[in-house]
């Protein structure tokens, strides 16, 4: 009896061990697959989409508070800044390709090289930038622009707001939306901005309530500096409701 005791102790002891050797590899197979995802996640997110949301208007009417989009790391090659923490691993840009006029992009401010900011590319090098009466000149020539059906939202306290809305038409032929108060601000008239080697000039669509390259918290942009371009909204969502229309919109 004592012997088929001892026998069945000896299976049960080896049965135990046998299920905390499968538990143990189970929990490490399972932090070995947390592992490789995280890498895959940050490998993704710095060679290739990182998403971004938008937290302010100064892009309305093509970006709204509440959008969640992803932004092409690749597109204009790679810096410091399309690393996560903005790690110092190299210097300059690897594989470099400047904006194309239009382009609504992602950059670190340059007064503090951390905050987000996200505009439309207007100037590249050696342009000359200026508003003049509301009105947006590049090269001394006159940006076309049309006024369209105006723009309606709320406030916070739920009252409609107007506000007038053009088409600009930029020299290449990409059209977009703006806004304008129709107040005059000193963004309204502004000096010739002669745009810097390797810098940008960004501004917002929504050119009355925008910091931008107009302004010196903000300045003329370098390269260095752009995280990457705006390419598409995958998610919108404010004030507790989900904007499914503008869910997979393309940016332009």
């Amino acid at each position: 009896m004592k012997k088929y005791k001892s026998i069945k102790i000896y299976f049960e002891r080896k049965r135990l061990n046998k299920k905390i050797k499968k538990q143990k590899g189970s929990i490490f197979e399972t932090i070995k697959t947390l592992i490789y995802a995280i890498i895959i996640a940050m490998l993704i997110r710095t060679v290739g989409y990182e998403p971004f949301n938008i937290p302010s208007g100064s892009m309305k009417p093509s970006l709204l508070v509440g959008d969640y989009l992803f932004v092409s790391k690749f597109s204009y090659g790679y810096s410091r800044y399309s690393i996560p923490l903005g790690l110092p691993i190299f210097k300059g840009r690897i594989l470099s390709k400047y904006p194309e006029r239009g382009d609504v992009a992602v950059f670190k401010l340059p007064s503090d090289n951390s905050t987000d900011y996200i505009k439309r590319v207007i100037g590249l090098p050696g342009d000359e930038i200026q508003i003049r009466n509301g009105v947006l000149f590049i090269n001394n020539k006159e940006v076309i622009r049309e006024k369209v059906k105006d723009f309606y939202e709320k406030d916070r306290f739920g009252n409609t707001i107007r506000v007038e809305q053009y088409r600009e038409t930029l020299p290449n032929g990409i059209e977009y939306l703006t806004l304008d108060t129709n107040n005059e601000s000193i963004a309204d008239n502004t000096r010739v901005y002669k745009i810097k080697p390797g810098h940008i000039f960004m501004m917002g669509d929504n050119r009355d309530d925008s910091a931008d390259s107009r302004f010196s918290q903000v300045g003329q942009v370098p390269l260095i500096n752009f995280v990457g371009k705006a390419e598409i909204l995958f998610f919108s969502f404010n004030n507790w409701k989900i904007k499914f229309n503008r869910i997979l919109m393309t940016i332009r």
